[in-house]
């Protein structure tokens, strides 16, 4: 008997899941960066965020994290109440102020200070949209820029 009902149980969640949603990723790119105002020796960024849904249905969220790695050391981190909805095969933008501590910006610096020739910068983001038990959706995004040439000082014109 109790095999039996063992069974059925396993049986019924594997239905369960089975008509679970198949969902597509979000694809969530960084869409801008503008300064906060700060405290103290801290430096507060807002990142804004460009969520696409290429799903079906709408997503709801109701709340996001967000942490920014610069050359693989962390650089910011933050989280925003925020809640919303992407709508079903649309976009929408949501803005998640970060805090750039100061042992933080020191740890850039001397990075950039060992590397100097280095003039390619790599970013990741990392982060979440929760959106329930089953709804909160992670995402990454990573990529690099590039640095602007040292400028030479001209000389005066004689």
């Amino acid at each position: 008997m109790r095999a039996t009902t063992f069974l059925l149980l396993c049986l019924v969640a594997f239905a369960g899941c089975s008509a679970l949603p198949n969902r597509d990723p979000l694809s969530i790119d960084v869409a801008g960066i503008e300064p906060l105002p700060g405290e103290g020796l801290e430096l507060r960024l807002a990142v804004r965020v460009r969520i696409q849904n290429p799903n079906d249905t709408s997503i709801e969220y109701s709340g996001a994290a967000l942490d920014l790695q610069l050359n693989g050391r962390k650089l910011a981190s933050g989280v925003s109440a925020a809640t919303g909805t992407v709508p079903r095969y649309g976009e929408a933008v949501l803005e998640i102020p970060v805090t750039v501590s100061a042992l933080n910006m020191a740890r850039q610096v001397l990075g950039f200070m060992n590397e100097q020739d280095r003039r390619d910068v790599s970013y990741t983001v990392k982060g979440k949209l929760e959106g329930g038990m089953f709804g909160t959706r992670r995402f990454t995004d990573e990529g690099t820029f590039e640095l602007p040439a040292d400028r030479q000082p001209v000389a005066p014109p004689l």
